[in-house]
């Protein structure tokens, strides 16, 4: 069906210019393209993509050339052997199949033009190569007909190798093939570099040659009704014999008084006596003469069973069914040296349709020659089909003819050598077989010559667009346009065929070229239809998609029908084109029906996710990483990446997250850049997933929002990676240890699994492989599994494969480690993980000093910290120590006017561990009361209320309290809570040290955070001393509902 932005219309620049030039209803200039335009259909025909002096209509531009690729070299060389070995329905079906095939494959535009810019640059790319190939094939196929009809049937003299022993013309046969058909393509290549209008004007000539042998036939078949030729056809037994070497057609014949041996005597015997020795099968059966076409009202089609099919193997005897034969056995044939007729190649069913389908392979010859049409949405569906009608009718009345007027040895003939070397269709057409002959020759030559123009310009059209840069060199020619480069590649590609000599062996690959081409436009049609894409309105109103469906499955089944391993080689030819387009070609704006057949495959999978709860058994970590980004936008710790595709390996989702402190308006360029960084680092360490970048007014509140809407439907994270936060003492720090923790709670809150890498720069790359070395599980929580999980995913990779997987479980003094150890590796085995399992025992004892100095240490600091926080007006007024500076600050309290203030402050020390407490609620509110306390209401005007003495009092005052303050914290005794925890991760810290010092990898359960937000800091501490010493550790804290199941 025509798409309705044809080959003709305007492109969208061009269309957009014209289109403020003229008003609705006022008539548009057409556009046609030029030489080199990717909209040009290309050619199978000639002058196709080159610009007409006057435009075509349906008849003149469609459907002759149809007719005139379509039939051809097949109809008049190997119709008849086909109906002879396939039978007459097993050839209907044979041309119902390929007419079908072709039939449902109507589209303006070119093959490549319309696969190109509907499947996108790859596939057009490698469908449009596949194409030239055929069409370069095809010339070859053309040439050895023509060779053939010259060599067989003109003049069989004309040989320049001779047979040199008995046996051998096959092979003498396909060398003269090669030497004339290298000369007749050196020939035809010259007539097509000296000029196409050479071969346009003597394009009508070769069409007329095809019909008037076409009613020939016609006249001959109803001829034979009244008067059918006398075409004598010799058999010994039920064999046939080749006429070639004698002229009588009996044993003896009468000399004189007697009889004399004739010349088929000396062929069987040794010498022209009666008592000469001669072969057993010639001895034992009679010599008979059989009418070669009896005709059509004989009725051989049925009596002689030409219904049926005759398949035969390579050498065997071309017999009449129904004739008296005395068997021989087979040792003393001899056949080798005998006349008789043999079957030269293996037949088959698959094989006929191979060699027959290149016949209807010209219905594009109309198509490709859009840009030259008066109206091609209009002429192309009609003329196509009327002419597809046409030959469809033709070949299958001949199929019925042929099979009711010719005896089935005769059409089992395939070069005639019964009928002393005449073409059977000759010897069936009226008034003369040299019409047929004639005509045959002709129509070879122009469809050789068709090919050689059209093939050319395909690739040209290929390399001009640009989408193989390996082809580049061949879009260019003479000045006029000609594709000089391109017609000697198509030159030497057409002599590989040549050289195979053999018009039944080039047919079915070329076969395979056309069949992959019509199967990926049958496809773009389908796919276009069924994507309901808004570029495609098919004006055709009988048009369906099942029908483009149909088609495609049938061609796709012919491939294989044909010869599968053709097939194969084709595609992988194919595949081979796509891949290197994928990878060197250039992008091309065309758009792509197969993206668009993913996103709707992609909905519609989404739709499915969305529906149901996961099943456990495939349950699996969907990861969301969480970047930080430097000042110059880059990642800071790029082996989050690493360890991210080596857990993932590109199974499930990965979805990488940064945040951009800001607003988008001001900092969109800054976050497209960060975007590309992460991409391109995405990339480089191998992670298949999906960026997402949030430009948000804190760092907080970014991650948090990525957190809560990262992903979309069910394509959603369950789990989050981050790395832990090495500078989370310092309070300059962009990812302080407040924002960890809330991050911490946003992900439980979430119901997300967390998992935090600790030394993350420690983490080996992906080029990095460990021969040897253990990951250590230290299963503290019984968490549903994931601790168990995620090594035996890490071990999948080619980094972590080398690595042993060691578990540990902590158990109490009063706990059975022994039961504990056996059910341990039970559940092991039952989940198929190869680990070893060690319980370790944790002994009570006595609190040590150093747990006391620690907890000591860790609430001296948060005391300190506490103690040591300002109001936000003090704080806006901080300097660094030794520096005194004015600031005035205005404010709008709620429900008031502008109230301001100008301090005068000094640097407090440790300034570093009150930054991360600076935010607290209670500060804000008490230094917003205190603003109220000392400023009242005024809504005009900025009122001073601070004196010079004022703020000297106030400022020693402050310094007294801070220094009282600090003495306090020497006097602190630690709370027991907080030494009890800290107690627990000293003593865990010190057995995970004793025993997993030098693992690879340990993995540890992270405990949550309190739930009073007053102790976030001391859970930094007990997090710091917990995996203190360890070289890489991976923090796991699941969510409860990760589990991994016993089941397949």
């Amino acid at each position: 069906p025509p798409n309705s932005p044809s080959p003709r219309s305007l492109p969208p620049s061009e269309s957009a210019h014209r289109g403020l030039l003229s008003g609705p209803g006022v008539p548009r200039p057409p556009w046609r393209p030029g030489p080199a335009s990717p909209h040009v259909g290309f050619p199978e025909g000639v002058g196709c993509g080159r610009l007409a002096q006057a435009l075509m209509g349906t008849l003149i531009g469609v459907y002759l050339p149809c007719l005139q690729n379509i039939l051809g070299v097949i109809l008049f060389l190997r119709l008849t052997w086909i109906v002879g070995a396939a039978g007459v329905l097993g050839s209907f079906l044979i041309v119902f199949l390929c007419c079908t095939c072709v039939s449902a494959r109507r589209v303006p535009g070119g093959s490549y033009y319309m696969i190109s810019r509907s499947l996108g640059p790859e596939f057009g790319g490698a469908v449009g190569l596949c194409f030239y190939l055929g069409t370069t094939f095809a010339g070859a196929m053309y040439i050895l007909g023509t060779i053939e009809i010259f060599l067989t049937y003109i003049s069989p003299g004309a040989a320049i190798v001779e047979a040199e022993a008995a046996g051998g013309e096959a092979a003498a046969m396909l060398h003269n093939m090669r030497v004339y058909g290298t000369g007749t393509l050196a020939l035809m290549a010259l007539v097509v570099f000296v000029g196409v209008k050479y071969v346009n004007k003597l394009a009508l000539v070769f069409l007329a040659c095809v019909v008037l042998s076409i009613l020939a036939i016609y006249a001959g078949v109803i001829k034979t009704a009244f008067s059918p030729p006398d075409v004598p056809v010799c058999l010994l037994g039920n064999r046939t014999l080749s006429r070639r070497g004698f002229d009588v057609c009996a044993k003896v014949q009468a000399a004189g008084n007697g009889s004399a041996p004739t010349a088929l005597w000396g062929l069987f015997c040794n010498s022209s006596t009666a008592s000469s020795s001669c072969d057993p099968y010639f001895v034992q059966n009679n010599v008979t003469e059989a009418q070669g076409i009896p005709g059509v009202a004989s009725g051989v089609l049925l009596g002689e069973h030409n219904l049926w099919s005759a398949y035969a193997d390579q050498g065997a005897f071309v017999e009449k069914r129904g004739a008296a034969s005395v068997p021989v056995p087979e040792e003393e044939r001899g056949a080798g040296r005998l006349p008789y007729v043999l079957a030269d190649i293996t037949t088959y069913f698959t094989l006929l349709v191979g060699i027959y389908f290149p016949s209807v392979t010209g219905i594009m010859a109309g198509s490709n020659r859009s840009g030259d049409l008066r109206d091609a949405q209009k002429s192309i569906p009609a003329g196509t089909i009327l002419a597809i009608a046409t030959t469809s009718f033709i070949y299958l009345s001949c199929v019925l003819l042929f099979g009711a007027c010719i005896e089935g040895v005769v059409l089992r003939d395939k070069f005639g050598e019964a009928l002393q070397g005449k073409l059977v269709v000759g010897a069936l057409a009226w008034p003369s077989p040299w019409v047929i002959v004639i005509g045959s020759f002709f129509s070879t030559c122009g469809a050789g010559l068709q090919s050689l123009t059209g093939a050319p310009r395909l690739l040209q059209a290929i390399a001009r667009d640009g989408v193989i840069p390996v082809l580049q060199v061949f879009g260019h020619g003479k000045a006029n346009g000609e594709p000089t480069w391109a017609l000697l590649l198509t030159a030497l590609i057409c002599e590989t065929g040549i050289l195979i000599a053999s018009l039944d062996s080039v047919a079915p690959i070329l076969s395979m070229f056309f069949l992959m081409c019509y199967m990926f436009v049958n496809l773009a049609c389908a796919l276009q239809t069924l994507l309901r894409t808004p570029n495609w309105r098919p004006r055709f109103k009988y048009y369906h998609w099942t029908l483009s469906f149909l088609g495609m499955s049938l061609c796709f089944a012919l491939m294989f029908i044909c010869s599968w391993y053709y097939a194969l080689f084709a595609m992988l030819i194919a595949g081979c084109i796509y891949k290197y387009i994928e990878y060197r070609g250039a992008e091309k704006e065309w758009g792509d029906g197969i993206r668009g057949l993913s996103l709707n495959a992609a909905h519609y999978a989404l739709l499915r996710v969305e529906h149901g709860p996961l099943h456990t058994k495939n349950w699996r970590p969907q990861v969301l990483v969480m970047l930080n980004l430097d000042s110059e936008r880059r990642v800071k710790h790029p082996r989050l990446l690493s360890f991210t595709s080596q857990l993932k390996a590109g199974k499930g989702l990965t979805i990488v997250g940064s945040v951009l402190e800001g607003t988008f308006l001001d900092r969109h360029a800054e976050a497209q850049q960060a975007e590309e960084n992460i991409r391109a680092l995405m990339g480089t360490e191998k992670t298949k997933g999906f960026c997402q970048l949030v430009v948000s007014s804190s760092l907080r509140d970014g991650m948090s929002h990525l957190i809560q809407s990262a992903g979309l439907g069910g394509m959603r994270h369950n789990t989050v990676l981050m790395a832990w936060p090495a500078a989370w003492r310092q309070g300059d720090s962009p990812f302080s240890w407040k924002n960890f923790v809330d991050t911490v709670r946003d992900t439980t809150a979430a119901h997300q699994a967390l998992l935090v890498a600790k030394n993350v720069d420690l983490f080996p790359q992906n080029q990095e492989r460990f021969s040897d070395g253990n990951i250590d599980v230290w299963w503290i929580v019984h968490d549903g599994g994931l601790l168990m999980l995620l090594p035996f995913l890490l071990r999948q990779h080619k980094v972590w494969r080398r690595c042993r997987m060691r578990i540990f479980t902590v158990a109490q003094v009063d706990d059975n480690s022994i039961q504990m150890k056996k059910d341990l590796q039970t559940f092991l085995y039952h989940l198929r993980i190869s680990a070893e399992v060690e319980v370790v025992e944790m002994v009570e004892n006595d609190i040590s000093a150093f747990t006391y100095e620690k907890t000591l240490m860790m609430e001296q600091r948060s005391q300190m910290l506490k103690q040591m926080q300002l109001s936000k007006t003090e704080r806006e007024r901080e300097v660094s120590p030794g520096q005194e500076a004015r600031r005035c600050s205005v404010r709008r309290p709620r429900g008031r006017g502008l109230v301001g203030t100008c301090l005068s402050q000094t640097a407090v020390p440790l300034l570093s561990l009150q930054a991360q407490l600076i935010h607290d609620r209670n500060t804000a509110s008490h230094s917003a009361a205190a603003a109220r306390t000392q400023a009242p209401p005024t809504p005009d005007k900025v009122q001073m209320t601070w004196t010079k003495e004022k703020l000297v009092a106030e400022k020693h005052r402050s310094k007294d309290a801070s220094v009282s303050g600090f003495k306090d914290l020497f006097s602190l005794k630690p709370n027991q809570s907080n030494v009890r925890r800290m107690h627990t991760a000293v003593k865990l810290n010190g057995v995970v040290l004793d025993k997993s010092r030098d693992a690879q990898l340990v993995l540890l359960n992270m405990p949550g955070p309190p739930r009073n937000r007053q102790g976030d800091e001391n859970y930094m501490e007990f997090l710091e001393v917990l995996t203190e010493g360890l070289n890489r550790v991976l923090l796991v804290r699941g969510s409860g509902r990760e589990v991994v199941t016993i089941y397949s």
